[in-house]
């Protein structure tokens, strides 16, 4: 064999790509005979696990001119290259990496002719995040644990039995652990693998991150006497709920991350708009009406105002709450309302 046939023979080299749903690469089949054959018959070179496909359902042939083609057999379905429809004997010439459609299969064309693209370096962060990833989990579960435990200490008399405690860290444990597992077993359905850890790492690190603000924010809030702090309290935790799910649905379907961040705004707002109309009739918006308890008075780093000043601030009530005094005495009776 000269070098002129062997370089020929390594140009017909051709892998037929299996794309998933996503457009991802599921399976990769290599070609080296020729014509090859395409059905789900094991004499074909090209086996497809589709019941759509016929035995035989199509032939890849290379042309004299250095360039493969795409011929279709005899089926029920045919097949699709680009939006031009293929049926039993119709041709088409593959050029670069050509996408096509057998049955239900999305198939591309990818020849040893075609220059591969450079290798994709790895950022610094994705090696680092997969050295940690297995310490992040554990650690952040701890975490988690230990503040839903500090909660419960704090609502229970102190003495309280064990079993006052496990409640209320068992349940959410397995809250999450089934919520990481549902959306493993969506990703499973969509990319065929099961990320468990993945999903349970970035529920950790919502919840916490939430759970954390949600100790701060009143801490804060009461520290520097500003109440209306609390308002972030209605805006952060639907918005971190929504980034959750957001981050959850973008590894499930990573090619509609854009999409599914502009639903995810969109129930964010509709959220928003309900929560303001249902309290148009409070005198507060957004956020709890007040702090149900308050931390220890060591805490507060501004001057408390004294008892006259609350005082002096309800002055202006006092006339109007005369003023509807008198009325309700001048309204007439009705108590024993009998006939005269």
């Amino acid at each position: 064999m000269d070098q002129q046939e062997q370089e020929q023979r390594i140009a017909r080299i051709a892998v037929i790509e299996v794309l998933g749903r996503d457009g991802l690469v599921r399976q990769v089949q290599r070609i080296t005979r020729w014509p090859a054959r395409i059905g789900r018959s094991p004499n074909c070179e090209v086996v497809l696990d589709d019941t759509h496909l016929a035995a035989e359902h199509a032939l890849l042939q290379w042309n004299e001119g250095g360039a493969a083609s795409l011929v279709l057999m005899p089926s029920l379905n045919g097949g699709w290259l680009g939006e031009r429809r293929l049926r039993a004997g119709d041709a088409a010439a593959l050029k670069g990496n050509a996408t096509f459609q057998l049955g239900a299969s999305h198939l591309r064309w990818r020849s040893n002719a075609e220059a591969l693209a450079p290798e994709q370096p790895m950022q610094q962060h994705q090696q680092r995040a997969a050295k940690v990833a297995g310490a992040w989990v554990p650690a952040l579960l701890l975490l988690w644990l230990a503040l839903l435990w500090i909660d419960r200490w704090s609502e229970l008399n102190p003495g309280s039995p064990w079993v006052d405690y496990s409640s209320a860290v068992l349940g959410p444990l397995v809250v999450i652990l089934g919520w990481a597992a549902l959306w493993s077993l969506v990703t499973q359905l969509f990319q065929h693998r099961f990320p468990f850890f993945t999903h349970l790492r970035r529920a950790l690190i919502v919840v916490t991150g939430l759970h954390l603000i949600g100790i701060a924010m009143p801490l804060l809030a009461f520290a520097l006497s500003w109440p209306r702090l609390m308002v972030l309290d209605a805006v952060i935790f639907p918005a971190g709920l929504a980034a959750l799910l957001w981050w959850h649905a973008s590894l499930v379907w990573p090619r509609a991350r854009r999409w599914l961040a502009l639903a995810a705004l969109s129930g964010l707002a509709t959220l928003f708009v309900l929560t303001v109309a249902r309290r148009q009739e409070q005198q507060y918006w957004l956020g709890p009406a007040y702090l149900s308890a308050l931390p220890p008075p060591a805490l507060r780093l501004v001057e408390p105002k004294q008892p006259q000043d609350l005082i002096e601030a309800l002055r202006p009530l006092e006339a109007e709450l005369a003023r509807q005094a008198n009325k309700d005495n001048e309204s007439p009776s009705t108590e024993g309302g009998g006939e005269e």
